[in-house]
């Protein structure tokens, strides 16, 4: 069974070289019986870039808290272990709540109470009540009527005989008046009864209630601190405590860290500081992780630096990514920062392949007369290297101009005097244009 196999440039060579050899001997013997070169050509671009440079920095979790108890108290309840992934709120470690539970219940029991009374006020009076008050003023009326009536019938008598003792005269005197103010008693009774409790026996029924839902919040925030509670997302890193330990107040419980966002904090030289922005897209190489680089955004340039060294941090954060073994980037771990040192210039760039390292230092291959059917010659171009963007590179040569083509395939080959045959022009790989 035949196996078939994909042409190699290697094997294109060769297949061009015979075709070369068999169609145009005069030019296979150009260069002493030897054919051209097959190549792979792209053209200088120009393009505007900011210079950049990697600096060196750790990983730092974006928060960190050392959570302790606000109360004092003994540890029922632990289930926490170094290592553990939290949420924001979720308990840590629970304290013995029996006293302050019976506090609250207590307390509630005294706010059940004063809040029917207060309801009782703002109800106002109950018809059967109001019915008893209209019964006394009657009542009072009726007895008041009859008494003046029998002070009336004596005075009479004693005006016709002298049947009527001054005792008795004043007895009914007496009694009648008695009864005038225990009528317009009851009736002030019924009036009273009939409006209702006054506005400010309400306000003060209402304040009553104000205060002692206060005792019970306060009571309930209090057991509350009870139970310790992460302040925010992240993974226990210390646990200080176990299970039947005496907590006193503002004892550690655990130290958690937050790393849904983690920082990288490098220390950039006085004079690249101007070039930083807030806010800025940069790229963050973590060598230990497979999956460099990250997009890390520039959060903050601390405005004080290292008076011995000069340099001041730079907070770089990244978006992390948590797997069943814990997070993805994890603090303390060594990272590269790419940042911007300098303003933007218009460079010349080629591909890295292009550059071919010779006795004399950096050197590309510039095809001269590229096209036609006849094969093209290549100069040799001493150029000056620097900065490095992704898979192209900066070079500074008076000779290059953009759109030159040079020879990124084949050059390790080639020397000045060598004859090519361009096999195919590639596009130049792309390069992100910097923001201005």
């Amino acid at each position: 069974m035949s196996v078939l196999k994909q042409p190699t440039l290697a094997s294109l060579s060769a297949g061009l070289l015979c075709i070369a050899a068999f169609a145009s001997p005069t030019a296979a013997l150009a260069q002493g019986g030897r054919p051209p070169s097959p190549v792979v050509v792209v053209p200088v671009v120009e393009q505007e870039v900011m210079a950049t440079q990697s600096f060196v920095g750790t990983v730092m979790p974006s928060q960190r808290a050392t959570v302790g108890s606000a109360v004092d108290g003994r540890v029922i309840e632990c289930n926490i272990e170094e290592g553990d992934r939290v949420e924001e709120g979720q308990p840590l470690a629970q304290l013995l709540t029996d006293t302050i539970s019976l506090e609250i219940a207590n307390a509630s029991s005294e706010l059940d109470l004063k809040k029917a009374q207060l309801e009782e006020l703002e109800n106002g009076t109950r018809p059967e009540l109001l019915e008893q008050y209209r019964a006394r003023m009657a009542s009072a009326k009726a007895r008041r009527d009859y008494l003046a009536s029998r002070r009336e019938r004596l005075r009479d008598l004693a005006e016709r005989s002298s049947a009527v003792t001054e005792d008795e005269w004043s007895e009914a005197v007496s009694l009648a008046l008695e009864a005038e103010e225990s009528a317009a008693e009851a009736v002030a009774a019924y009036e009273e009864a009939k409006i209702g409790p006054r506005a400010e026996v309400i306000a003060q029924a209402k304040a009553e209630v104000a205060m002692q839902q206060a005792v019970v919040d306060r009571l309930e925030d209090q057991r509350n601190k009870y139970t310790v509670r992460s302040r925010f997302a992240g993974y226990v890193v210390t646990k200080h405590t176990e299970v039947g330990q005496w907590m006193s107040s503002g004892g550690d419980v655990a130290d958690v860290v937050g790393v849904d966002i983690v920082e990288v904090v490098v220390q950039v030289l006085e004079r690249s500081v101007p070039y930083i922005q807030v806010g800025a897209e940069v790229s963050v190489e973590i060598p230990a992780l497979p999956q460099s680089p990250f997009s890390g955004k520039v959060v903050a340039v601390v405005p004080s630096a290292d008076v011995r060294a000069r340099t001041f941090p730079v907070k770089v954060a990244i978006e992390n990514q948590s797997t069943d073994s814990g997070p993805m980037i994890k603090p303390g771990m060594f990272a590269q920062v790419r940042l911007p040192v300098g303003n933007m210039t218009t460079s010349k760039l080629v591909p890295k392949d292009a550059v071919v390292l010779s006795q004399n230092g950096p050197v590309v291959y510039v095809v001269t007369s590229p096209g036609g059917q006849k094969p093209s010659g290549v100069t040799l171009t001493p150029v000056k290297l620097g900065q490095v963007f992704g898979p192209m590179i900066e070079v500074e040569a008076a000779a290059l101009t953009p759109g030159q083509l040079i020879v990124t395939e084949g050059n390790e080959r080639l020397n000045p005097n060598s004859q090519v045959s361009v096999l195919r022009q590639d596009d130049p790989p792309s390069v992100a244009s910097p923001e201005r």
